[in-house]
């Protein structure tokens, strides 16, 4: 296995971001909690984060500026275990609470005296990055509120920046009205439309794998690739979500932001260089290149699935969807989705994309799963061979980070017998590292005005094209027999028999 000393040693120190004040709208909510507050300590610890930084917390919650920080050491000490007491102080001291509804101008405005102070406090030189850590039907109201007090607006050479969070519209045009709202206030390079699964090191180290290995890119194409599979499995239910949930669902929640991520990274083609609109360039080309099915193509190519009672692995026993709390006991939306995609473009054409992804699944698991064809039999028809079996690729991106190659080898002994060969790299064997949010380079990046990551306008609506006919279909035609797979399973038969029909199965994960 190969060891750490094989990173190179030239790489350039990394920078720090520049003097800029984190607003987050939402504040109190678990987000916060759970994800950012961490984060931003994790950048502060790395020596990531200028020291000329400040949070600024606004929520409907009557909170002091006192108070808030308490909610912040509280949020280190629980999701931060052992975090260094002084970063943790400093942290505290650099944060700042404003009471106030989103759609009221006059929290605008205290909001922006409070920053003035800070301004004059901790040297931040009026550059400002909004975090809508807010429910969905907020994000026009609030981006339009930034516009109406002004602070939204760049001067004397200072930016302002707003990180959106999913989920981006419920269909194709709410997205794009949502869309049209936001750019009525604020330029495309100030919106930074977020997706956590963009932050996971693997996500990221696809264009680097594909791009920069001389021995993958010649075969990343339909002359030596069967097909591609991807899997998002959760083990949760809806955790308390169900208010929203039964009003989404899982191809909503799921499909058009973090699945269109995966797959446009896996099939994009080279970028001319890696800034953000030439890496997004290739990423849209290839959203609009997915085939929108038709109505019948839809009722082949989706399968839907919500979760009845089951077990654990463990014998513990889970509730049904309809059981969930906030949930309709006759409730008709999907837990699960099943789709076989494909892309209308040279180097994809004639090669299937089957994705799944659900809640109560067997295993927390995602995987892009690269099936690449057989090698002909010819040579081995005289032997005890029975059948070849395929080269697959697996990039782990949760909650394993890392990347496997099988292949076949001689098994040692007088006869010909094929034996399959696991080569696994794992990112925290090799390169070491502590535990991540996710949260630290979508920030980071925000921060230092890098767009990579994040999804731009035409992005979100190629998503969205894509799900649109599946969605009308499906409205059209409710489920006969919801639920229909136990909690703890892989889903329902039907998503088996989806790929079955080619020939194929789903990788035993």
């Amino acid at each position: 296995m190969a060891t750490a000393t094989s990173v190179q040693s030239d790489t350039p120190q990394t920078k720090t971001t520049g003097p800029c004040c984190m607003i987050i709208f939402g504040a109190t909510g678990d987000l916060t909690k759970r994800k950012l507050i961490p984060s931003i300590y994790n950048l502060l610890k790395e020596g990531l984060l200028s020291r000329e930084f400040a949070i600024v917390g606004m929520a409907k919650d009557e909170l002091s500026s006192e108070k808030f920080r308490e909610h912040v050491k509280s949020a280190l000490t629980e999701f931060c275990p052992g975090a260094d007491p002084e970063l943790v102080d400093w942290l505290v001291v650099h944060s700042y609470y404003v009471s106030g509804e989103f759609g009221d101008i006059a929290a605008y405005q205290r909001l922006r005296e409070q920053l003035k102070e800070v301004d004059k406090v901790h040297g931040t030189h009026g550059n400002y990055f909004f975090y809508l850590a807010i429910a969905p039907q907020f994000f026009a109201p609030a981006v339009e509120k930034l516009g109406e007090s002004n602070l939204s607006e760049e001067e004397n050479g200072s930016w302002r920046r707003v990180i959106i969070e999913k989920p981006f519209g419920r269909d194709l045009e709410s997205a794009r009205e949502l869309n049209k709202k936001i750019k009525d206030v604020l330029f495309e390079s100030q919106i930074f439309r977020i997706d956590h699964y963009l932050g996971k090191e693997t996500v990221q180290n696809i264009l680097v794998f594909r791009f920069g290995n001389g021995i993958f890119e010649p075969i990343w194409n339909r002359n030596f690739i069967d097909h591609v599979q991807i899997t998002v499995g959760e083990t949760v239910g809806v955790e308390g979500r169900g208010g929203y949930y039964d009003t989404a669902g899982t191809l909503r929640d799921m499909v058009p932001n973090h699945i269109m991520q995966l797959i446009s990274l896996t099939t994009m083609e080279p970028p001319i260089s890696f800034d953000a609109d030439d890496v997004r360039d290739e990423q849209s080309k290839v959203l609009h290149a997915i085939h929108a099915m038709s109505g019948e193509e839809v009722i082949h190519n989706a399968v839907r699935g919500q979760y009845g009672p089951g077990t654990t692995a463990k014998g513990e026993r889970l509730p049904g969807y309809r059981q969930e709390p906030s949930v309709n006991p006759q409730s008709r939306t999907e837990t699960f989705i099943a789709l076989k995609l494909s892309l209308d473009n040279w180097r994809w054409a004639g090669v299937p994309i089957y994705l799944r992804t659900g809640k109560r699944m067997a295993r927390r698991h995602t995987e892009i799963a690269i099936q690449f064809k057989r090698a002909p039999f010819v040579l081995f028809r005289d032997t005890d061979i029975q059948n070849l079996p395929s080269n697959q690729l697996i990039i782990n991106v949760q909650p394993e980070e890392g990347i496997a190659l099988t292949f076949g080898a001689k098994v040692p002994g007088p006869l010909v017998k094929v034996g399959p060969v696991n080569m696994n790299f794992n990112y925290q064997d090799y390169f070491g590292g502590e535990a991540q949010t996710g949260y630290e380079v979508l920030l980071y990046d925000c921060m230092i005005g890098d767009a990579t990551l994040f999804q731009r306008a035409d992005m979100v609506e190629a998503g969205w094209t894509v799900v649109d006919p599946v969605l009308d279909v499906w409205k059209a035609l409710p489920p006969r027999e919801f639920p229909n797979y136990p909690a703890g399973a892989w889903g329902p038969n039907e998503a088996d028999e989806l790929l079955a029909r080619d020939g194929r199965q789903w990788r035993n994960i």
